[in-house]
């Protein structure tokens, strides 16, 4: 399985691509905006014009795109995934969608001899960068296997949680978790500054005691430092809520925490945050 199209080369899509070239696999690109992908161009990589012009002919077929409706037309659009796969391939997206459209991709891949999986992923741009995302997968357990040391080469904590849907309910829950931490790191820096403390200091004090997270570690520094560049963006971690909070109602499940980071970060949004990273919800305190 030498063959690899990558569908979506964004902020963390451009880094996987890299880490599967260094590994020596032939790579089809396809973006919306194709001079994004132009680095990966000049170090090698092939362009295609559509979604499935990039499938034709490919072992494996990663895509990494925005929102659910971008994921569906990447798939089963015209120019879509499964309308040019060879029988026999795997698709594996490894967008945050929703469970249920992840289910339908599988079995429309699955009629025309296709194997899909669900893999989204945590870890954002550092992750991508050093090949230590982890990734949540659903699917087919063997298809999982089969595929899993391509997965290796730019993750490290991959973990097979059952059939479709599963990688992305796993996600759910990575992104709950995220999103109410990141309001108690805010409030912890809010309160620190407002203190009078060097939070510089606090930070070497409490990221490595019972309160220490990867956000806590990575993300706080670059609040301190007004660094509010997008390792995930703040309209993605919107979208990434609402679905879950969507299947948090069909479960009857009550998630306040949620709802509330999810309020925050919209006002967020239309302060114009939208395209900073989710770390700018410091702002929230700042500029009240």
């Amino acid at each position: 399985m030498k063959n690899i199209a990558f569908i979506g080369t964004g902020v963390m899509g451009a880094s996987i691509v890299k880490h599967l070239m260094k590994a020596g696999y032939t790579i089809t690109v396809y973006t919306r905006t194709k001079s994004k992908a132009q680095p990966l161009l000049d170090a090698g990589a092939h362009w295609a014009q559509t979604p499935a012009d990039a499938s034709v002919g490919q072992d494996i077929i990663f895509s990494m795109v925005g929102y659910p409706q971008d994921v569906r037309e990447v798939y089963l659009g015209e120019q879509g995934i499964l309308q040019t796969a060879k029988v026999g391939s795997i698709v594996v997206d490894m967008t945050t969608s929703e469970p249920s459209l992840a289910k339908e991709i599988n079995e429309a891949a699955s009629i025309k001899g296709i194997y899909s999986l669900d893999a989204p992923v945590s870890g954002g741009d550092i992750g991508a960068q050093n090949g230590t995302l982890s990734i949540m997968v659903g699917g087919d357990r063997q298809i999982f296997e089969k595929v899993q040391p391509v997965l290796e080469i730019f993750g490290q904590n991959i973990v097979y949680h059952g059939e479709a849907g599963a990688g992305q309910h796993a996600k759910m829950c990575n992104q709950i978790v995220i999103a109410s931490g990141m309001i108690g790191i805010c409030e912890s820096m809010a309160y620190g500054l407002q203190a009078g403390l060097s939070m510089e200091d606090v930070l070497k004090s409490i990221t490595t005691g019972a309160a220490g997270s990867w956000a806590l570690s990575n993300l706080a520094p670059r609040m301190l430092q007004d660094d509010l560049q997008p390792g995930f963006y703040i309209k993605h971690i919107i979208k990434d809520l609402k679905i879950a909070l969507e299947e948090a109602e069909r479960m009857n499940l009550q998630l306040p925490g949620l709802q509330l980071a999810k309020n925050m970060y919209e006002l967020l949004q239309t302060r114009g945050y939208g395209e900073k990273g989710t770390q700018a919800l410091i702002k929230y305190y700042t500029e009240q």
